[in-house]
């Protein structure tokens, strides 16, 4: 076997902000960075991040579970409590819960806030699977 190290294959994300042609560094504006914020809080299961236990939504405890009046509002409450909890950056106007027509596995989660810097008005749309496809 040789001694001969082999190259490392890159990893598919940057740990440090790289600059740009002109030497800026490339940051999110707040909207994006809101918007980023509130995907991976619903995206995030409880226990999966270090040290923050209790941090996301968990929206996918909800799979295999019937697309009926309860699992909407249960949905619609771990939205508004995790993101109450975890994205002090917005103020949350809105959370509904709705099927998505000719899909009986899918819901759309429709979220309306503003900025609580600014006050400038977002919202953002995530579509939660109930079944494996």
């Amino acid at each position: 076997m040789s001694t001969q190290s082999l190259p490392r294959p890159s990893i598919g994300w940057p740990l440090f902000a790289v600059p740009d042609a002109d030497g800026r560094l490339d940051w999110p504006d707040l909207e994006t960075s809101v918007r980023q914020g509130i995907r991976i809080i619903l995206s995030t299961r409880p226990g999966e991040q270090l040290m923050r236990p209790e941090y996301g939504a968990g929206l996918d405890r909800l799979l295999h579970e019937p697309n009926n009046l309860a699992t909407r509002r249960q949905l619609r409450d771990w939205v508004m409590e995790s993101l109450g909890r975890w994205e002090r950056r917005i103020v949350l106007d809105r959370v509904e819960v709705l099927e998505v027509p000719g899909e009986p596995a899918d819901l759309r989660v429709e979220i309306a806030y503003r900025l609580a810097r600014t006050g400038t008005p977002g919202a953002l749309a995530v579509t939660v699977r109930l079944e494996e496809a």
